[in-house]
């Protein structure tokens, strides 16, 4: 097993898009940190999936919307070795309700990882890949959704509120970023064969969509790589739609 693979660090990489995307970058060689906030169990199932794979994996507890945790999380992964991407990926939605039934708790657990979260843990990102800070450059990409444009009315337009949020951070910071030979991209998924969907509600939300189908991790996972690869060196700043034409 080498010891000299790039790493990448996902988060919130024990379940769905994560899992898929930890398991996709151990497939293009790539040593995986992934972080899990509750479930160990999960985070080590990937993690062994990805050792099979004949690539180093560590998991790490990290709940995203504490600055403590982000700080321990990348002291472990400094420990590790130097990151060449990050996949930031944890999400909350919160419980379903038009926003003056919500809680102001919801809100902010929502804001704090989805938003806040990503913030913190490009701020770190980036000044551990900046080329004008002693870094060799790298990738960064964020997980957004569709909500940003469907705005989820009636279920959580909190949620569609900090992915907006993500979409306007992508486009930012890649023009902040690359100078510093970093490229900052977004993957933005559509209905996704996730745990995140209350029942019933993918197959309500599929019959409005021209695919007919929901998409499965893995197919997000590809579009993530393909921003972190070689293949995509002159895109930085793009929000890609894996949707199904939604």
């Amino acid at each position: 097993m080498s010891q000299s693979a790039p790493l990448i660090l996902v988060t919130g990489g024990s379940r769905g898009i994560g899992a898929a995307t930890a398991l996709a970058a151990a497939r293009e060689g790539y040593d995986v940190a992934l972080t899990y906030a509750s479930n160990k169990d999960a985070a080590e199932k990937v993690a062994t999936g990805i050792r099979k794979l004949g690539r180093r994996a560590f998991a790490i507890k990290a709940d995203t919307a504490m600055e403590d945790d982000i700080d321990r999380l990348f002291q472990e992964t400094d420990s590790i070795g130097s990151l060449a991407a990050v996949v930031y990926n944890s999400a909350i939605t919160g419980k379903n309700s038009a926003l003056a039934d919500a809680e102001t708790s919801t809100l902010r657990d929502v804001v704090n990882v989805n938003l806040l979260g990503a913030m913190i843990v490009a701020r770190e990102t980036a000044k551990r890949l900046s080329k004008k800070r002693g870094g060799r450059g790298g990738s960064i990409v964020f997980i957004s959704s569709r909500a940003s444009d469907y705005g989820s009315p009636g279920e959580f337009v909190w949620y569609a509120a900090s992915k907006g949020g993500i979409d306007s951070l992508t486009v930012g910071l890649a023009r902040e970023l690359a100078p510093d030979g970093v490229r900052v991209n977004a993957v933005s998924p559509g209905p996704i064969e996730t745990e995140m969907h209350r029942p019933g509600r993918l197959e309500e939300a599929i019959k409005r969509f021209p695919f007919g189908r929901a998409g499965a991790p893995e197919e997000v996972a590809d579009a993530v790589m393909f921003l972190i690869s070689e293949k995509s060196s002159f895109t930085s700043g793009a929000i890609l739609n894996v949707s199904g034409a939604a």
